[in-house]
């Protein structure tokens, strides 16, 4: 038995290689976000939806799945931000997550994800203002 990955990282491979065929598919990736959330309980689908919510409004990102959790995504097909579940990884928070094409930089040191238990009024200010600079241009 391999101790290499868990459990719930290989059925995140395995999410992440089904999310593959699908898109060259043409599936709804959209439709498979919003099924990733609804499969969600308590806090950590409260918390997707409300980023999905900000998402949309606030970005032109293009909802899909990434290992299985939501995921935003520019014109070019590459993940900006994602949702990750605290119940998935069995951690005590969720995280709201950055990738590389998110144009967060600031200096030399700057986060790409951030633990989320609640998101007040305040704390959706600051997520639509990283949202807003993420997709910024350069």
């Amino acid at each position: 038995m391999s101790t290499t990955f868990s459990k719930e990282e290989k059925a995140a491979m395995r999410a992440a290689a089904a999310e593959a065929k699908a898109a060259q598919a043409g599936a709804d990736l959209e439709t498979a976000c919003l099924a990733a959330i609804a499969e969600m309980t308590g806090t950590d689908k409260e918390l997707a939806e409300t980023l999905h919510q900000l998402v949309t409004k606030h970005t032109s990102l293009g909802a899909k799945t990434w290992y299985g959790m939501p995921a935003y995504a520019n014109s070019d097909g590459k993940v900006v931000v994602f949702f990750q579940s605290a119940a998935k990884f069995k951690v005590r928070y969720a995280t709201i997550g950055f990738q590389p094409d998110a144009n967060l930089d600031d200096g030399n040191l700057w986060p790409t994800s951030y633990a989320v238990s609640k998101l007040t009024a305040a704390d959706q200010k600051v997520v639509v203002a990283l949202l807003e600079k993420a997709v910024s241009a350069a």
